[in-house]
């Protein structure tokens, strides 16, 4: 019997421990024949010796893979490779198990290592709520207008007496005219175009512009940003432009000290130095277009859809539903 009759006849041997007694006993009978039908492949078995080899058959070949898996383990201990497939496989649980915890470790670090300026803001801003929103916003318009207003009566009450002081509703009239409509296309472009730059190159007014807008829009519902934006746009530029613009005089200086107080107005509520300078240049391009048309309404619309623009934009565009709510 040479070298690999012997081999196959120990495995086959080997294979019969796994079946029960009554197998055992034909044992011999059994693996001659698996014997004959695997090394001469004669086909002259019965069909339950068939039915045996075809089991002993599968047991051999795993038994196989396990001998050329251990003898590949033995060459590799005789060239200093040993390695153990439980430690490696210990090692990598543990290799993921660390590396799960590094990463969580840095998600937390990224959460915790905010910018010191978002935290302010987030911290100092106080969330009102709907119709505490609306009711400030309400009452504040309405002074604000009715002090412009106030000032338009008494400058024309003056003036008619004799005193030396102009009269704002000759200079600056409620009047409207179709060319008006062009305009104040031509302000909410310009003004919105500007205001979008800012927002991606000035980081400071980027937070005074979130902070305003997330103290006052976060609790409104879609409808109410007509009213935020039109009433104190109505009212601002009733006071600042319609007013005390035409009492200081039509002219280039009243234009840029309305604006600057226009601006310093506007600081406060998480609102930085940065947001005051923008509102000072809204109010010098505001001014200019108020003594070229001679019409406070041009003022007014154009600071109404530029209020109402900016809120849309910031509602759905710059934030999703989720952070506003």
């Amino acid at each position: 019997m040479d070298l690999q009759t012997t081999q196959y006849w120990s495995r086959i041997r080997h294979c019969n421990l796994h079946f029960p007694a009554a197998f055992r006993f034909f044992g011999d009978y059994f693996t001659y024949s698996c014997r004959k039908w695997d090394i001469c492949g004669h086909h002259s078995l019965p069909k339950s010796s068939i039915r045996l080899c075809s089991g002993y058959k599968a047991n051999v070949r795993a038994f196989a893979s396990q001998k050329q898996k251990k003898l590949r383990r033995s060459v590799n201990i005789q060239k200093g490779k040993n390695i153990q497939p439980s430690e490696q496989l210990q090692n990598e649980n543990d290799g993921l198990n660390v590396g799960s915890a590094s990463e969580n470790d840095r998600v937390q670090d990224d959460i915790l290592m905010l910018p010191s300026d978002n935290l302010e803001v987030q911290n100092s801003v106080v969330i009102p709520s709907r119709s505490a929103v609306l009711q400030a916003c309400t009452v504040t318009s309405c002074l604000i207008g009715a002090l412009g207003i106030l000032i338009r009566q008494v400058s024309h009450v003056a003036s008619t007496e004799g005193l030396p002081i102009i009269d704002c509703s000759t200079n600056i009239t409620f009047n409207f005219e179709l060319s008006h409509l062009v305009l104040i296309m031509e302000l909410v472009i310009l003004v919105s175009s500007c205001r979008y730059l800012l927002l991606k190159t000035w980081p400071d007014f980027s937070k005074s512009s979130e902070a305003a807008n997330r103290q006052v829009l976060t609790s409104l519902e879609p409808m109410d940003y007509i009213i935020v934006a039109f009433l104190p746009g109505v009212s601002e530029e009733l006071l600042f432009r319609g007013a005390l613009l035409p009492l200081l005089g039509v002219n280039w200086t009243s234009i840029f000290a309305v604006a600057a107080l226009f601006g310093i107005l506007h600081l406060g509520s998480g609102r930085k130095y940065s947001f005051a300078v923008w509102a000072t240049f809204v109010g010098i391009v505001y001014g200019y277009a108020t003594t070229l048309s001679s019409s406070v309404f041009v003022p007014m619309a154009s600071h109404a859809l530029n209020n109402l623009v900016g809120g849309i934009i910031w509602r759905y565009t710059l934030k999703s539903p989720k952070q506003i709510e």
